[in-house]
C-alpha cells in the first residue's frame, strides 16, 4: 500500500512538473511573439518614414522643375485672388502665391490667364491621376498636383470660403469630352460657406452652352432630388446629404450632393461611355447625362465685376 502510494505521488509529481514545463513554454511563446510583433511594428513605422521622405522627395523634384514652378512675383505685394495678379501686369498662366483678405496664410493656386484673364482655378481633372475618393479633412484642406499645368486637385473648401467671401464671384466650369467636343457652364454669384455650415453651395445665374446642372431650375423634378444649390458638402466620412443613403461614398467623391446629383465633377474618372452600381463618373447630366464621364474639367472662379486692365 504504501509503495502504491508512492508512485501515485510519483506519477502525480511528475504530471505537475510537466504542466508546469509546458506553461512556461506558453509563456516564453507569448513573450517571444509579442516581441516578433514589436519588431515588425517598428519595421512598418520605419517604413512608412521612408515612404513618406521618398514623397516629399519627389515633392520638391517637381517644384525645382522650372516650368513647374510657383512664380516669383519678388514680394511686391500680397494678392487676394488671380484677377489682382493679371491687372498688376503678369500675364503668364501658372502657378502663383495668393492671401485672400481672411486668410491666415498664402497659399499657392493655379492663375487662368487666357479666356480674358485673371482666373483662379479651384479644381482640375485631366487624366484621372489623381485619387478624389477622398474624406472630409482631404475636401477641407484641398489635396493634388499644384505643381505641374494639368496637375488635377482640389483647392480646398476652406479656401474656396476664403476666395468667395471677399465679393462676389464668378465660376466657370470648362468641359471636354472623349471626342474632342467642349462646353461650358457659368454662374453668378458663386459662394462657399463657412465650416459651421458644411461649405454650403450657393450660385446664381446660369449661363453658357453645357446645361445648367447645378441648380437644375429647367426641371422641378429632377431639381427636387438633384439640384445642388444651397447643398452642404459631403464625403463618405461626413454625410450631409438629403438622401437616406450616404451619396458620396456610393459615388466616391466629395461633393455638394442632394438626392444624389445631375452633376459630379469629382467623381470617377472612366473614359466616356462607363457601367458601374451608380453614376459614379465624372457627370454633367445636361451634356452627356449620367453615363458619360468627362476627359476635363477645370472649375475656375473671376469677380463679378472684372474688367481688365490690360489693353
Amino acid at each position: 500500500m504504501v509503495k502504491m502510494f508512492g508512485f501515485i505521488l510519483v506519477v502525480t509529481t511528475l504530471v505537475i512538473s510537466r504542466e508546469s514545463w509546458a506553461l512556461e513554454n506558453c509563456l516564453q511563446e507569448q513573450a517571444r511573439l509579442r516581441a516578433q510583433v514589436r519588431r515588425l511594428e517598428t519595421r512598418v513605422k520605419q517604413q512608412q518614414v521612408k515612404i513618406a521622405q521618398i514623397l516629399h522627395e519627389k515633392e520638391t523634384q517637381f517644384l525645382d522643375q522650372g516650368e513647374n514652378s510657383v512664380i516669383d512675383l519678388g514680394g511686391k505685394r500680397r494678392y487676394a485672388d488671380c484677377s489682382e495678379i493679371f491687372n498688376d501686369g503678369y500675364q503668364q498662366s501658372g502657378f502663383y502665391k495668393i492671401k485672400p483678405l481672411q486668410s491666415p496664410a498664402e497659399f499657392s493656386v493655379y492663375c487662368d490667364m487666357s479666356d480674358g484673364g485673371g482666373w483662379t482655378v479651384i479644381q482640375r481633372r485631366s487624366d484621372g491621376s489623381e485619387n478624389f475618393n477622398r474624406g472630409w479633412n482631404d475636401y477641407e484642406n484641398g489635396f493634388g498636383n499644384f505643381v505641374q499645368k494639368n496637375g488635377e486637385y482640389w483647392l480646398g473648401n476652406k479656401n474656396l470660403h476664403l476666395l468667395t467671401i471677399q465679393g462676389d464671384y464668378t465660376l466657370k466650369i470648362d468641359l471636354a469630352d472623349f471626342e474632342n467636343n467642349s462646353r461650358y457652364a457659368q454662374y453668378e454669384n458663386f459662394k462657399v460657406g463657412d465650416e459651421k455650415n458644411s461649405y454650403e453651395l450657393k450660385v446664381g445665374e446660369y449661363s453658357g452652352t453645357a446645361g445648367d446642372s447645378l441648380a437644375v431650375k429647367f426641371h422641378p423634378e429632377i431639381q427636387w432630388w438633384g439640384s445642388h444649390q444651397r447643398m452642404k458638402f459631403s464625403t463618405w466620412d461626413r454625410d450631409n446629404d438629403n438622401y437616406e443613403g450616404n451619396c458620396a461614398r456610393e459615388d466616391q467623391s466629395g461633393w455638394w450632393f442632394n438626392r444624389c446629383h445631375s452633376a459630379n465633377l469629382n467623381g470617377v474618372y472612366y473614359q466616356g461611355p462607363y457601367t458601374s452600381k451608380t453614376d459614379c463618373g465624372v457627370v454633367w447630366h445636361t451634356w452627356h447625362g449620367w453615363w458619360y464621364s468627362l476627359k476635363s474639367v477645370v472649375m475656375k472662379i473671376r469677380p463679378n465685376d472684372f474688367i481688365s486692365n490690360i489693353v
